[in-house]
């Protein structure tokens, strides 16, 4: 116990304060940088107590936390702030900004903040001189800005050469009358002061209003975007002006007027922005030295003061800012931000009203992208006596300068360079995509993988995975009997195969082994951490093809409206609790049937998320959450990719990009026509549209298409499209069974397989790729789109190889006899089971009840992880899929599936290693 005249110390020893602290110190400065990807919440750590005792207990945390910042040398271990406010008219970001530069650890990467000080200076001169009601004008902005600078250079402790050259560029002219004096006075000044400046805000505009035309497509910068800015010339002090022309009427009015504090907001807003945007972390994995000093977090602890205390209004508003504008940096890491103090119900509003966490939540959500904002209500007691000390962080250290550093790197580079000469150059190869070389090489799908196709045992198959998820069930059951929570998940699939030709075409049988995959780990990992929600699927089967989909979610939406669903058909009262339906997965395909389904569904009001399905048309429930990229972002990839990579094989050997296309589509589909209309939206040549049914259904195909029923008529209307001098791909977006006869069909008829014909299809021809289907086909050259890169690749993360060893476990027999192992189906549910199970696990409350509304606001919240198909990350408030979802384009060759082009990124903070423009489709 404390004596009588010290007061308690340390961090409060609540329930879970352990788990924070350790976990407080590892988000700061983790063992592994790559950790420094993640973006951590917003938390608050919300105090109790009277007003006496108030302002010590924020202290108590502020200095709890900052002791672990510091080192035994009261230096700075690693880059903080404690930013404060003495009154409602501050704004705290420069505060914030301050602190960071102050006292930067030694050899460590400074954040010297290159957009957020010139917007800081131009509100400084906008608020000061706002009593003249008009705008001050670019140049006086521009030439305010650049002489402050030398002040932050100083308070940065650069060189004296640096500053003594940046002071050149404030130097009045030399003390020389006359003509002479004159003309040395014009050269002076334009040398030292006219021509650094205007260098300097062109410089800063590129950064961060407009680039050059040169740097298409993302020529917007921040600010730009931000501001609305749309002309080429707007210069970063002109932006600034025409800020100016909008607030400085609204800063002269009384300081309780709303419209000054919306501008207080908006200027506070875009300053918040600008540090977050110079804060974002540099490259994980970079080799250059600098980038690699920053090895820990920045963090700003901000105190929070009460309610009715001068500056409590700019420090809430701060938080709001912060708040705000890092919805619009989500790709960015950024600071870790902890308020300390009693959050009033306005900023409580503002923040979206955050559901309490415990400290152990916390801790665990400070290395999670996923969460947004964290509030932890601290109890009373902890207070009363000797707390927690936080042991300081350890960042890696370093003993020589970085400039130092860089520079014996610069000299051994460029002493090797000049060794190596023009040999070495030549070693270094092609530094472009668009040689003569074809895409992933040059080989047909003949001799692939499979010598002979697959034997294929389909009944077996879905039966074993059928009894896998039985036996999960049952084990989840057992959990239940022992007092643990236990829900279930309804998993809407076809019907199981019943022939070989079934399980070529339907990817039932993967995307269920994925399934029971993900329970089976559920199961396994649940033993040791009592947070998690044990899940139980049923399997709810809808007919060949989803027919009868519309009819399986009416009976669910009945079933829930009554209560729990009753087992064998017993009333709701008589169930258990384990039967309760918390939410749904599915469906693998864009149908009519399945798109009616989920406008059904959202009478349940329960959280759905989808797996293969892709067509856009299918968002018509807020309660559903797609998992992967939708057509309008696939095709518009696969356009780019076939007229921007050669693809297309010559007949003088190599390959070149595709200048027309012929387009197969089922008009009748939903998933068909939304992907080839996508697809002529954005094919940059003639697109040639055909529609085609064995069925005979033409519904929507546009007036003047073909419309062919017999695969041996498609086959002659192909090689008749391929017959002109054009370099002419085949897209297809029609289902799989279709494409098996029409390559026969070509195959069979001859006519124009006596040259390689380049195909470029979507997903949906996965399932039969990989059986080894067309191995005799020595002209047939095949991509297609997948949702994860072949565990085989170079740049599969260690997710995908961890899950293929898994599914190696999981599946009977050798791998080489099983088709989907690089298939995208079974990973995609697995997933997507995962993103169902880590809201359950959100939604968890402390009396074991798992409210499935509570689900719903923690995909709204947003969720991010990495997974078996690269990283998952949700916006916030957006049902849209992941943002960044991993799209690969495959090759079919001899080797099995090869990489033609991937985008999107396989695991945070990494996008696809062949990323290129063709990825770029915002």
């Amino acid at each position: 116990m404390a004596g009588p005249d010290r007061l308690p110390n340390g961090f409060p020893d609540d329930e879970g304060a352990d788990d924070f602290v350790r976990e407080f110190r590892q988000a700061v400065s983790p063992a592994e940088r790559d950790m420094l990807a993640h973006t951590p919440p917003l938390v608050i750590l919300d105090v109790a107590g009277e007003a006496a005792e108030y302002d010590s207990r924020v202290r108590r945390l502020i200095g709890a936390l900052e002791q672990a910042l510091r080192g035994q040398q009261d230096v700075k271990l690693v880059p903080y702030a404690i930013p404060t406010a003495d009154d409602g008219s501050e704004l705290l970001s420069g505060a914030a900004a301050r602190g960071l530069a102050l006292g930067v650890p030694k050899h460590m990467t400074p954040d010297r903040l290159p957009g957020f000080w010139p917007l800081w200076d131009s509100v400084g001169y906008i608020r000061e001189h706002a009593g003249e009601r008009r705008a001050p004008g670019a140049e006086v902005l521009r030439d305010h800005a650049h002489a402050q600078m030398r002040t932050h250079r100083q308070l940065r402790r650069e060189g004296r050469l640096q500053v003594f050259f940046w002071a050149l560029g404030g130097s009045e002219s030399p003390p020389v009358g006359g003509i002479r004096g004159w003309l040395l006075g014009s050269l002076w000044q334009g040398l030292t002061r006219t021509f650094p400046r205007w260098c300097w805000e062109r410089r800063k505009s590129r950064r961060l209003v407009r680039a050059p035309r040169l740097l298409r497509p993302s020529r917007q910068r921040w600010l730009g975007g931000m501001l609305g800015m749309s002309g080429d010339a707007e210069t970063l002090f002109a932006v600034m002006d025409e800020v100016a022309d909008r607030q400085m009427s609204r800063l002269v009015l009384p300081p309780d007027h709303p419209r000054h504090q919306e501008s207080l907001f908006a200027l506070e807003a875009l300053l918040t922005r600008a540090l977050l945007e110079d804060l974002k972390k540099p490259a994980v994995g970079s080799v250059r030295p600098l980038q690699r000093r920053r090895t820990a977090r920045p963090v700003l602890l901000v105190p929070l003061p009460r309610e009715e205390r001068p500056g409590a209004e700019a420090v809430e508003r701060f938080l709001h800012s912060f708040h705000q504008e890092r919805k619009n940096t989500a790709q960015a890491a950024g600071p870790l931000v902890i308020a300390v103090g009693v959050p009033s119900r306005k900023l409580l509003e503002s923040l979206g009203n955050p559901a309490r966490s415990s400290l152990t939540s916390a801790g665990r959500l400070l290395h999670q992208s996923g969460s947004d904002v964290v509030l932890v209500r601290l109890r009373e007691e902890p207070f009363t006596r000797e707390g927690l000390f936080i042991r300081p962080t350890s960042p890696t250290t370093y003993r020589v300068g970085g400039r130092t550093m860089t520079a014996g790197v610069a000299g051994g580079t460029a002493l090797a360079l000049g060794l190596l000469g023009v040999g070495g150059a030549a070693l270094l190869g092609p530094v472009t995509s668009h040689s003569g070389s074809c895409v992933a090489g040059d080989m047909p799908v003949a001799g692939s993988r499979y010598s002979q196709p697959v034997p294929l045992h389909p009944k077996q198959w879905y039966d074993e995975t059928r009894a896998k998820i039985d036996a999960q069930n049952r084990q989840a059951e057992h959990f239940a009997a022992q007092g643990k929570t236990v829900r279930t998940v309804v998993a809407f699939t076809s019907n199981g195969p019943t022939s070989e030709t079934d399980t070529l075409f339907d990817g039932t049988i993967p995307e269920l082994r994925g399934i029971a995959m993900w329970q089976q780990k559920l199961n396994k990992d649940a033993v040791s951490d009592d947070s998690r929600v044990r899940l139980r699927v049923k399997v709810v089967t809808t007919g060949k093809g989803f027919e009868n989909a519309e009819q399986e979610a009416r009976k669910l939406v009945d079933q829930v409206k009554r209560g729990r669903p009753g087992k064998d058909g017993k009333d709701a009262k008589d169930a258990k609790d384990y039967e309760e339906v918390i939410g749904v997965l599915g469906f693998a395909q864009s149908k009519e049937t399945t798109r009616n389904a989920l406008d059904i569904l959202e009478q349940a009001e329960l959280p759905v998320i989808g797996t293969t399905a892709t067509a856009d048309e299918m968002l018509v429930s807020a309660n559903y959450w797609p998992f992967t990229p939708l057509n309008s972002t696939e095709a518009h990839i696969e356009a780019n990719f076939a007229t921007g990579f050669p693809i297309m094989a010559r007949a003088a050997g190599g390959c070149e990009p595709a200048k027309a296309a012929v387009v197969i589509q089922s008009s009748a589909d939903l998933y068909s026509k939304s992907l080839a209309d996508r697809f002529r939206e954005h094919f940059r040549g003639k697109a040639q549209l055909v529609n085609f049914s064995q069925e005979g259904d033409f519904t929507g195909a546009p007036a003047g298409t073909p419309q062919i029923r017999s695969a041996h008529d498609l086959a002659e209307t192909v090689c008749d499209a391929l017959s002109g001098t054009d370099p002419t791909v085949v897209y297809w977006s029609a289902r799989a069974r279709d494409f098996v006869a029409f390559v026969n069909a070509l195959d069979t008829q001859g006519t124009c397989t006596h040259r390689d014909i380049t195909m470029l299809g979507g997903n949906e021809l996965t399932n039969v790729v990989l059986t080894g289907e067309f191995n005799d086909k020595d002209w047939l050259r095949l991509y297609y789109s997948a949702h994860r890169l072949p565990a085989g690749d170079a740049a599969a993360d260690e997710k995908t190889k961890q899950f293929v060893s898994r599914y190696d476990a999981f599946v009977t027999g050798p791998p080489k006899d099983d088709p989907w192992r690089d298939d995208g189906h079974s990973a995609v549910s697995y997933d997507a089971f995962h993103v169902l199970s880590r809201a359950a696990d959100m939604a968890l409350s402390g009396q074991g009840g798992v409210d499935p509304n509570a689900m719903l606001t923690a995909l709204k919240s947003g969720i991010s992880f990495d997974g078996a198909t690269g990283y998952i990350s949700y916006d916030q408030g957006s049902n849209m899929p992941p943002r960044d979802k991993t799209l690969v384009i495959l090759r079919q060759s001899e080797q099995g599936s090869k990489v033609a082009l991937g985008c999107g990124a396989y695991r945070q903070g990494k996008a696809g290693h062949t990323q290129a423009a063709a990825c770029d489709v915002r």
